[in-house]
């Protein structure tokens, strides 16, 4: 009688571990797809970030100036 409860009992044991371990897998795979998901969008605002770069430096100096100084002075127009 002993001998059959104990089996019982590892083999509750075992399904419960196996739900455990199904259980944290899940979590894991949760907790990878959302830091996937953050190194992307962090990923597109460095692109964002250089595009805005590459254009301030194609405009020119002259340029940023004048545009700067008619928005900086809209009342004197």
């Amino acid at each position: 009688m002993l001998g059959r409860l104990q089996i019982y009992g590892l083999i509750g044991l075992s399904f419960l571990l196996g739900i455990i371990g199904i259980y944290s897998v899940g979590v894991a795979k949760g907790q990878d797809k959302v830091k996937r998901k953050i190194d992307q969008k962090r990923i597109d605002n460095m692109k964002v970030a250089k595009d805005v770069d590459d254009e301030i430096a194609e405009l020119g100096d002259t340029y940023l100036a004048d545009r700067a100084n008619r928005w900086l002075r809209k009342d004197q127009d």
